[in-house]
């Protein structure tokens, strides 16, 4: 199984969902969202939104593809990208820190740690960049926003709550955090392995 992820680009962004490329939830205030939505320009402000990210701050999201299919994909910007966010009551996003806006995984390919795989690249993009952090805004409760990421999700891959609310938690992820999950199980597994095997262990390219 043949499985990559790659910097989110206009080339590529009809490899989103279609109801996701036309969701502008995050990208604009809720005023200009609903206008958009309303008027059928949600996926046109979507794209003119990712194509000003991109000449002003560079690649905001990654897409995983397993053999060649979309298999996922997250988005993520600079608060100041993201006027939604400021309308949340545990706002505002650290400013150390990258708001992760909306991580998913399709259907077929959950439960093979793709959300992870996910949150890695973004940490690794992050510290290239010099930031320390990625923070979100959770949901939690009997109804949870389609845009919003369940807080359950965000505590299972590594994220921990910086400011609690009973519905829109923050939550952090410090970046250098997410790259030592590989380093900590390939060295389980030395460990696990070292009484039985004097060579190191190769592992493929």
């Amino acid at each position: 199984m043949g499985r990559r992820v790659v910097p989110l680009t206009l080339d590529n962004l009809a490899d989103l969902p279609n109801t996701c490329r036309s969701c502008v939830f995050w990208e604009l205030d809720p005023v200009s969202g609903r206008d958009a939505q309303e008027a059928g320009k949600g996926e046109l402000e979507k794209e003119g939104w990712i194509s000003a990210v991109l000449l002003e701050w560079g690649s905001c999201g990654r897409v995983a593809y397993v053999d060649d299919r979309p298999a996922g994909f997250v988005l993520y910007a600079p608060p100041a990208y993201v006027p939604r966010g400021q309308s949340f009551p545990t706002s505002p996003i650290s400013p150390d820190a990258v708001q992760l806006m909306v991580s998913r995984v399709l259907p077929g390919f959950q439960g093979q740690g793709l959300g992870r795989v996910l949150v890695q690249s973004v940490a690794k993009d992050l510290i290239r960049r010099g930031s320390r952090a990625i923070e979100a805004f959770g949901a939690q409760g009997r109804e949870i926003p389609s845009c919003v990421l369940p807080a359950e999700h965000l505590l299972a891959v590594g994220f921990k709550t910086v400011r609690p609310h009973h519905r829109f938690p923050r939550l952090r992820l410090e970046a250098r955090t997410t790259l030592s999950w590989k380093g900590d199980m390939e060295g389980a597994l030395e460990r696990l392995l070292g009484g039985r095997r004097k060579e190191p262990v190769l592992r493929p390219f």
